[in-house]
């Protein structure tokens, strides 16, 4: 039998929020509670943290996704990855990354349980294209990479890593247009973020297009990760399949020492460890071929060259996403001018990334960020604070909801029992 939480939204809360109520009529379909303008298509995916449905709007008759995000409370953090990823999305805005429309205005702040995020639909992955043989040509190749570096070019420039380049995280529509998605993992690397409360070592990145650094446990890198695992993607799309397919930490940093050989792994004065130093300098010892792999891929002597410059195995040395753009194997798509990007992004809207808060708290900040989208005089009272220099979370830390503490362990493992 579930066991309910004997936590209560206090009423400090609830009238500090009342105003932000949603009254508008509400339909259960398919598990998912939506306003009645809104019909639910298909599924079309599903994974740990949520389900995605192509929906209508029968207002304006267009198609959209609609994903709920399940789980997101039942941890804190669960609930600081969710406000993480949302407000990361809502500070891009590129048309190679997922664009999140609107996120749906829940009934109140105490019956806030799921979370709602309109995107537009986009009608496939990388993952399913790559499983279809027949559905990549040279061209195809060239055009997808040009488009996920375009992407990164743009958010790396905000100073936001990915951090889980995937090629499930790489929208396809039919037109071939890609869009980045799924930043749950990705963090921004301004300086003043880094501090030893965020010492970025956490799960990063699905073991196949993990970099070097992150296997070997370093705790600061950089954008370079990304690039490392593009290079994964891009050899993945030549052979039609994966290539570095480690059942372990150990295992794959032993496939890469085997692929990429002695000669191409001997620097190893990035790695912050010694004892990781050791391991590689004992173990490299193949001479290595990996890149013969890609004979006979249709790939030429270009795109060879930019594979192997992206699957450098020290980070220093490997090829930046400006360089790979402007590399000869992209010139058909190339255009600087055309290749945006933006200004750093405000490291205040993460600073509750720094702060103890339980996860009731964390709520609080994650329905006000919904709220950004539903009501004009909140997000303009958001962009003022900002301006001003203010802290955007100052009145969250010692509100009614402090109070969780004594509540949340009890729930954790309620939660854990359930599951």
């Amino acid at each position: 039998m579930e066991k309910k939480s004997s936590w209560v939204v206090p009423d400090e809360i609830v009238a500090y929020y009342k105003k932000y109520e949603n009254n508008e009529k509400m339909v259960t379909i398919e598990n998912f509670l939506l306003p009645e303008c809104y019909s639910i298509i298909d599924t079309v995916g599903r994974g740990a943290y949520g389900v995605v449905v192509a929906a209508k709007n029968n207002l304006t008759g267009e198609m959209i996704a609609i994903k709920k995000i399940q789980k997101a409370f039942d941890h804190k953090i669960f609930a600081k990855r969710t406000l993480r990823e949302l407000k990361i999305m809502r500070l891009l805005d590129h048309e190679n990354i997922l664009k999140l429309r609107k996120i749906l205005l829940p009934k109140s702040r105490k019956d806030f349980d799921d979370i709602y995020l309109v995107m537009d639909l986009v009608e496939g992955d990388l993952y399913s294209i790559i499983k279809n043989s027949n559905a990549l040509e040279q061209d195809h190749v060239k055009f997808i990479l040009y488009q996920i570096l375009r992407a990164l070019k743009y958010h790396h420039s905000g100073k936001i890593l990915h951090r889980d380049l995937k090629p499930r995280n790489l929208l396809v529509s039919k037109e071939c247009v890609v869009k980045v998605c799924d930043f749950g993992l990705a963090r921004i690397t301004n300086d003043l973020t880094k501090k030893k409360t965020d010492i970025m070592t956490d799960y990063v990145a699905t073991r196949w297009y993990r970099a070097p650094e992150l296997l070997l446990g370093n705790e600061s890198y950089d954008e370079k990760i990304d690039v490392w695992s593009i290079g994964c993607i891009f050899g993945e799309m030549l052979l039609k399949k994966p290539f570095l397919m480690g059942t372990d930490w150990k295992d794959q940093l032993m496939l890469i020492l085997k692929f990429l050989g002695k000669e191409r792994t001997k620097d190893t004065s990035f790695i912050e460890n010694s004892n990781a130093k050791t391991f590689i300098e004992s173990n490299s010892k193949t001479a290595g071929d990996g890149f013969k792999l890609f004979e006979g891929t249709g790939a030429d002597t270009d795109g060879i060259d930019l594979l192997q410059k992206m699957l450098v195995f020290s980070p220093k040395d490997r090829i930046s996403i400006e360089e790979a753009l402007a590399h000869p194997y992209l010139a058909d798509f190339h255009d600087p001018e055309d290749e945006p990007t933006r200004s750093p992004v405000d490291v205040k809207e993460f600073e509750f990334e720094h702060e103890q808060l339980n996860k009731e708290q964390l709520k609080d900040l994650i329905y006000e960020e919904i709220l950004l989208y539903n009501f004009k005089e909140k997000e303009e009272e958001y962009k003022k604070t900002l301006a001003e220099g203010k802290s955007v979370v100052a009145h969250v830390l010692n509100n009614a909801n402090k109070n969780y503490d004594k509540f949340e362990t009890e729930d954790d493992k309620n939660i854990q029992e359930q599951n």
